[in-house]
This record gives C-alpha cells, structure tokens and sequence, in this order.
C-alpha cells in the first residue's frame, strides 16, 4: 500500500517483476508508456457561457474520455503496444477509461485506487475560440512520490509525460521519475517524450527545471513553445510576424533560441503548415504539414505527439516521426466523433504521405 489517504494498490518488488516478465522482456516489443493522466471529458455546446448566477441550457451531454488517453490511442492506432502508467479509481467514470483501454489495445500497468473514482472535467464551448473547463479531480491526481517507483523501461520504449501530470500531488512521483532518468539522454536505453500542455504556465519552478535538466524530447503547438521561451529567458522576439506573413523566420528564430536553451531536442506544431524541428547542434528543420478542413472542436495535438511517440518506437528518426504525425493529424482533423478528432491507422497516414 501506498499513498497519505485512502485505498492504493501499488506492485511490490515481486508483482513488479511478474509485469515485466508479462511484457516479454527479453523479447520485447518497444512500447509507449505514458505517465500522463486519464479522465473523462463531457462536453457541453451551449449559445453562451453564462456569467455568475446566470443559465444556459446545454445540448445532449458528449462524454468522452480525455487527457493522455488520445496520445496512447493515436500510439495504438499505429501498431505499437501502448501503455499507461497513471492511476485509475473505481466507479462509474474508471468503468468507461477502463472499456476504452480494452477496446483500443491500451494496456493499464499503473497503480489502481479503489476508494476513489477517476476524475472528470465539463467543458463548456459556445464557438468562442477559447472553452472554459471545470475539473473534478479523482485518483488520477492524487499519486505520491512512489507512484512510479516500479516502472523500468525496457530498450527502444518510448516514455511520454504530459503537463497534465505536472501540477497536482502525482507530480511528485513524475519528478522522482526525472531524477531517477537522470540529466544525459545518451546514457538513457529509452526516449523521454513531454508535451507541455497549456497549463505550462502553472508548473512550478523546480518541475519545470527538472524537466530542463532531463533533457527529453519537447512537443509543443507555438503557444506552449513561447510560454516555454518566456519562462526560460530564451531569446525571442515575435513583433514581426504578422497575419499576411513572417512566420517562417519566426518560427527558425523561436526554435533556434529555445532549442538551444534545452538543449534537447524540439518540436513545435503550427497546424497545417505541420512542424519545425530542431536537434541539439543541428538546423531548424520545417516538415511541411498537409493542409486539410477542420470539422472538430478540439486540438489534434494529442494525435500528433501520439503518432510521433510510435514512430520513435518503431526506430524513425525524429524528421521521420514528425512527418508522419504530421499527416495522422491532418487526417483526424477532418474525422470527428462528439468534437473529437479521431486519429487514422498507419496505413491511412502513410497513404497520405505517398499520394
């Protein structure tokens, strides 16, 4: 047992070697393992967002589930073994993350907490560019710094951590992982992937060095990136890039500067112009997106950094990984289920590559 408060199921040192003898180690298959959280998304389309003590009237509720969930289903969706390393409750809503692991090949290798159900969060949309959230924590967030102590990455294994899991008690146990991954990728057998999120901004200090310092693979849309940038002092100036043009300089600007302020390596996503790319000591590289119609009302981003992490897995180069998220998610994009984008298979993305 572990955790301050109530009911954690947590591997001992035997039931830990057991998983790793169920996953083949030995003949192991490369996998994505995402430490990021899982809860259930219910959107709600209402004409206007009310004010205080104010009433709207929603239309039919569309529960669907968020968080890591899409990047290991848009891993799953590539052939790859996905994985999930967070916490999931027991209830109602764990029920429904549980059948759509099941249903998507997503294996749960992570800590069960039965005294608590998984969280949810309403998102209310109106058509305004931004929707407003209201979150419910469950036992996704309430880890501790043990909460990963049993996990042990085999050869070629791709790891992703999302900012979702950067601001509440399960952060501790991300930051014990840090620490034990240590500060120099090369002497690392696995890839550490992190897409920040856009609660960037709230990850305290000592998290976001930490992260820094580990040196993982960042996958960031360009507002994450130039958060990112700010944060960090790195030297970027965005006052010539206007809606006509000067992206393009912009964008090498922002890659070199932050770039090399990681010293990691970077991908930064601009929608249908795709992505630009930098390595340590290396170029910024652009990889042309696919230009496509939106009929979704959510980002694709988890489809990009999903796809991105299998194809690492599968032994492409980063260039080579980016291209293909890159048409995955101009494919989803044009696919929705309840304001979703639904990312497409391998074959899908590699047709539209090829044509």
């Amino acid at each position: 047992m572990a955790g301050d408060e109530g009911v954690l199921v947590q591997l001992t040192t035997k039931e830990a070697v057991m998983l790793n003898l169920r996953r083949g180690i030995g003949t192991h298959e490369p996998s994505v393992i995402s430490l990021g959280q899982v809860w259930v998304d219910i959107m709600l389309n209402v004409d206007e967002v009310p004010a205080q003590g104010g009433f709207a009237v929603a239309d039919h509720p569309k529960p669907s589930i968020g968080g890591s969930y899409r990047v290991l289903q848009a891993a799953s969706r590539m052939g790859v073994p996905t994985e999930h390393a967070g916490i999931l409750g027991n209830g109602l809503w764990a029920h429904f993350i549980r059948q759509s692991f099941q249903d998507n090949g997503i294996t749960h290798i992570g800590q069960d907490r039965l005294d608590e159900d998984s969280g949810f969060r309403v998102v209310l949309s109106s058509g305004a560019p931004k929707k407003t959230f209201i979150a419910s924590y469950g036992a996704e967030a309430h880890g501790d710094s043990d909460t990963f102590d049993t996990l042990e990455p085999q050869p070629k294994d791709v790891v992703h951590i999302s900012g979702n899991t950067l601001m509440d008690h399960t952060a501790t146990g991300v930051d014990g992982f840090l620490l034990k991954a240590g500060t120099d990728p090369a002497a690392r057998d696995y890839t550490l992937v992190i897409n920040p999120t856009n609660t960037l901004r709230l990850v305290n200090d000592h998290m976001l060095e930490d992260l820094v310092l580990a040196r993982p693979v960042w996958s960031c849309n360009r507002q994450e990136a130039m958060t990112l940038a700010e944060r960090l002092g790195a030297p970027i100036d965005d006052s010539k890039v206007t809606i006509g043009g000067g992206l393009d300089d912009f964008m090498h600007q922002l890659c070199d500067g932050l770039g090399a302020t990681l010293r990691a390596p970077l991908v930064v996503r601009v929608g249908a112009r795709g992505a630009w790319i930098r390595e340590p000591g290396g170029e910024t590289i652009h990889i042309e997106g696919y230009p496509t119609k939106a009929v979704h009302t959510r980002s694709a981003g988890g489809c990009h950094t999903g796809v991105m992490c299998a194809m690492l897995a599968k032994g492409h180069s980063l260039a080579e990984s980016v291209k293909i998220a890159n048409a995955a998610a101009s494919i989803a994009i044009q696919h929705s289920l309840n304001g979703v984008p639904q990312c497409p298979d391998y074959d899908e993305a590699i047709a539209l590559i090829g044509e």
